[in-house]
Formats: structure tokens, C-alpha cells, sequence
């Protein structure tokens, strides 16, 4: 994979660094590395998520796999014929997306699951290639606030011209961005997103699509 989109031996964030180094000394058969997109670079539908999650894709090396912030998402990708599977077990599996791609704002984990905004910036040159190399009319999901404002970032626009919102559409020009509060443990369980506002968001995805 192209370095400018991701770059697995990534160091440039010292305290994400130094994080990894000692989450991996606690857990050393973790994956504990920046962790990598999942999914073809060519897909139409990008999905964006925060940062890896400490037990989940920091453990595994895939993005949303292992912890239960996967459990809703990889369930509507497969049921909008994006996967072949419901769920996701581990890098190794067979799951294959399909005209899908998973990636991350912050390609490393964080603690206590917050980036600062210069660990934001830092890594948003990878989010920039990534989005280029999207086909035009590709449709880009937000999960969450920060989210949001990478991919606006990215291309170089005024983040008061797009105000994240639960299921707000914005035309960026060469995709659409579509916002979608992230299916974290949270928020599924205070109800903020429930299965059925999650599944609009898809639905949505699909209509814009046109297929």
C-alpha cells in the first residue's frame, strides 16, 4: 500500500507512540501498530471512523473488529450487500467487502479513546490520499463529529460550511459526505443511535448510490 495513503511503521505522534509502546508491553500479542484500511481503495462507499479501539481493532489489526462498536456496523454492511459476512472475527478471516472501504481518522489508538487535534492533523495527510483515490460520486460516512471534520479538513474546506448532524448530507464536490453519530457501546446504549437510525444512514448510502 501506497505510504501517502498509510504508513505502518508511522512514529510521528510521539504520545501515540509512546502509548502503543506500552499498551503493547501489557498486551503483547496485541496488534498495536497503526492500523490499516480495510477494503479496496477503488470502493464507492468509504466509511470513516474515529481511532482504533483499544481491545478491538488496535487487538486485531481491522478496523471495528473485535470490540462492539463492529457488532452494528459490520451488520448493515452485510445486510446492504457491502460484506460477506455479518461479522468480523479477526484480520484473518474470509470477510470480504464489497465496493466498501474502512478506514480511520487517527490511524492509531489513542488514549482513552481522544486524539488532540494535533494527532488529528498529523494523520490527516493519509486521510487527504485516501480521498483521492475515490471514484467521483463516491459517498463518504462520517461516524461522529471528528470524523466529520477530518474528511472536511482533508479536502481543504471550511469547516463552517459543513456542520456535522446525525444523517446530514453534504456535497463535497467529488463525493457526498454523510454524517452518522459512530456505533460505539455509548451511544447504542444510551439510544442516541439505535439499529433503526443506523439503518436509515444505509438505506441513504444505497439511494446515493443509485444501486
Amino acid at each position: 500500500m501506497d505510504a501517502a495513503v498509510f504508513d505502518k511503521d508511522c512514529r510521528a505522534c510521539p504520545r501515540l507512540a509512546g502509548f502503543l509502546d506500552d499498551v503493547n508491553g501489557r498486551y503483547p500479542d496485541y496488534y498495536c501498530r497503526p492500523v490499516p484500511p480495510f477494503g479496496s481503495a477503488d470502493a464507492r462507499f468509504l466509511i470513516v471512523g474515529l481511532a482504533p479501539g483499544m481491545h478491538g481493532a488496535n487487538r486485531t489489526g481491522r478496523p471495528f473488529t473485535g470490540d462492539h462498536a463492529g457488532i452494528l456496523l459490520y451488520q448493515m454492511l452485510h445486510k446492504y450487500g457491502f460484506s460477506s459476512r455479518d461479522h468480523s472475527e479477526s484480520a484473518e478471516d474470509d470477510l470480504v467487502l464489497m465496493d466498501c472501504r474502512i478506514t480511520n481518522a487517527v490511524k492509531c489508538l489513542p488514549p482513552d479513546n481522544k486524539p488532540v487535534g494535533a494527532e488529528i492533523n498529523t494523520c490527516n495527510s493519509f486521510l487527504e490520499s485516501e480521498l483521492k483515490l475515490m471514484p467521483q460520486d463516491s459517498v463518504v460516512m462520517a461516524l461522529g463529529g471528528i470524523a466529520h471534520r477530518a474528511v472536511v479538513k482533508a479536502r481543504g474546506l471550511r469547516q463552517a460550511d459543513y456542520k456535522f448532524a446525525h444523517a446530514a448530507v453534504h456535497d463535497l464536490g467529488d463525493f457526498i459526505l454523510l454524517d452518522s453519530y459512530h456505533c460505539s457501546r455509548y451511544n447504542t446504549n444510551t439510544r442516541r443511535l439505535t439499529e433503526a437510525m443506523f439503518d436509515g444512514i444505509f438505506a441513504e448510502v444505497r439511494e446515493l448510490l443509485q444501486n
